[in-house]
């Protein structure tokens, strides 16, 4: 079965040095690694709020996006770029830690609540809806609720940086998939991979 083809990837994250390398940036990872992968280079756009590559990923055009507006207000730098080149909901893929996900797991979602994550309520709000693809990366939770403030913008162990990054190559490679419209064989190669 075909899903939508994907023309937008955005990974979510902070801007400035000092967020860099925290874990609410795992989205910023993803579509830095695409871009790398696939020559593309960033460069920064103030009518999207956020800077911008374009890619061809399986012969197909795709644009990467990191919103530069902080993760609360990343609709309105996901909605500027949808809305100017007229991308529906649907053809979008957004890249975001996932708490609830240990870290190594990488897991691809269509549509679904914000689940308490900031970027991408202000994403389903600025957009009007919330049927856009997902992908969850994990980044473990600290164990206590009062602390995932904290957690989210602190760095990783060395370990749980390498599982994310193993999980981030994983996802690179069902790319091609995704962007064709083909999510559940994606889905079907990222969620059995054991790695």
């Amino acid at each position: 079965m075909l899903s939508a083809v994907i023309a937008l990837i955005v990974g979510l994250g902070n801007p400035g040095p000092q967020y860099q390398a925290t874990r609410h940036n795992a989205g910023f990872w993803f579509v830095e690694q695409v871009a790398r992968r696939y020559g593309g280079q960033f460069r920064s756009d103030a009518k999207f709020h956020g800077d911008v590559a374009k890619v061809t990923i399986g012969g197909r055009q795709v644009w990467l996006l990191k919103p530069q507006t902080f993760m609360n207000r990343s609709g309105q730098s996901v909605a500027a770029l949808a809305r100017f080149y007229k991308i529906p909901l649907e053809n979008i893929l957004v890249v975001h830690d996932e708490l609830d996900l240990s870290p190594g797991t990488a897991r691809l979602k269509q549509g679904g609540g914000h689940g308490g994550h900031n970027g991408l309520r202000d994403i389903v709000a600025h957009m009007g809806g919330k049927g856009f693809m997902r992908l969850r990366i994990g980044i473990g939770h600290p164990g206590n609720s009062k602390q995932v403030s904290d957690y989210v913008l602190s760095r990783a162990s060395a370990v749980d940086q390498h599982l994310v990054e193993a999980a981030i190559d994983a996802a690179l490679a069902v790319m091609p998939q995704v962007v064709a419209g083909e999510f559940q064989q994606a889905m079907n190669t990222l969620h059995t991979d054991n790695y």
